[in-house]
């Protein structure tokens, strides 16, 4: 059966998937994606990478960005193009039922669903420690990614940034998304168990900001943070790079430099020992660490803030 795709994404992760549906030669009917918006410092108004990629790789695909999906002349719209398939991947928008009724709406969603159901699956698996995460495809209903899971897959992330989780997990996702489109008619529909449930919340700048506890904490929050918001002291000190170096060990000056090394300098938690190697203050340009200690005139002993 030839099958006629409507998409809807927004970010990277999303436009992997698209351009993998688009290298599989399904139909894409219609591309759904986020309005474009400022972004940066300078606010310079940038489309989305789904955009960037249907402009480029589907000149002819009609691009539709409604503030609103609860649209009469939207849900219209999508009715008359006749999909067989409606596919979501990180587009930031509630399907209405109007919508789900058209078409089966599959999400490509970045966690082992139910856990971490909501906006920030891949950073909420990172600051919980999790080795392992996933992505699955799952059959859209008008709650908050509870529908029936169809088809996942598994991986290893121990270690492993959101910045490098997210391209892992994209092209998983991409991957799954032929599968499950390929193999729909075949697939029993799996209900989620509700009793392992998780929800997680969007991400804010503010959730970047550290205090010298727990290294251990801080390390998975730089790893969950990285590339945004990244990690940072209340006095703006942005940690840029560092490694965990221990984490049971006590200390009673958090803060305070206990070695140098050539690739930085290690620095005491209450809980657990870092090594900071690169830093970055508000508003300056980024430092290797050791080059930021002599700046300062900070030296052995000293208290970082």
């Amino acid at each position: 059966m030839h099958k006629k795709i409507i998409f809807m994404g927004t970010p990277a992760y999303a436009a992997r998937i698209l351009d993998e549906l688009i290298l599989n030669d399904f139909e894409i009917l219609a591309v759904f994606t986020q309005a474009d918006k400022p972004v940066g410092r300078k606010q310079v108004i940038s489309m989305s990478e789904v955009k960037s990629l249907a402009l480029q790789k589907l000149p002819k695909t009609p691009i539709f960005q409604p503030k609103s999906l609860k649209d009469e002349n939207v849900i219209h719209e999508i009715s008359s193009l006749k999909p067989n398939f409606i596919v979501v991947a990180a587009y930031g928008k509630i399907l209405p039922q109007g919508i789900l009724d058209l078409a089966p709406c599959i999400n490509l969603h970045a966690s082992l669903l139910p856990k971490y159901r909501g906006a920030s699956p891949i950073q909420s698996a990172i600051l919980n420690g999790d080795e392992k995460s996933g992505v699955c495809t799952m059959l859209m209903n008008a709650g908050l990614d509870t529908g029936d899971i169809l088809q996942s897959l598994e991986c290893e992330i121990k270690g492993k940034n959101a910045g490098e989780v997210f391209d892992l997990l994209a092209n998983l996702a991409a991957n799954l998304a032929v599968k499950t489109l390929k193999e729909f008619d075949k697939i029993t529909p799996k209900a989620q168990d509700e009793s392992k449930a998780s929800l997680c919340k969007k991400i804010q700048k503010s959730d970047g900001l550290i205090k010298l506890d727990s290294a251990k904490e801080i390390y998975q929050k730089f790893l969950a943070f990285t590339p945004w918001p990244g990690i940072f002291l209340e006095n703006g000190l942005k940690f840029l790079n560092l490694e965990l170096v221990d984490e049971n060990s006590e200390h009673l000056r958090a803060g305070e430099i206990l070695a140098l090394e050539n690739d930085g300098f290690l620095l005491a938690c209450k809980k657990g020992i870092l090594k900071i190697k690169s830093l970055q203050e508000a508003g300056k340009k980024a430092l290797e660490a050791r080059v930021y200690l002599n700046g300062k005139r900070l030296k052995l002993a000293d208290s970082l803030c």
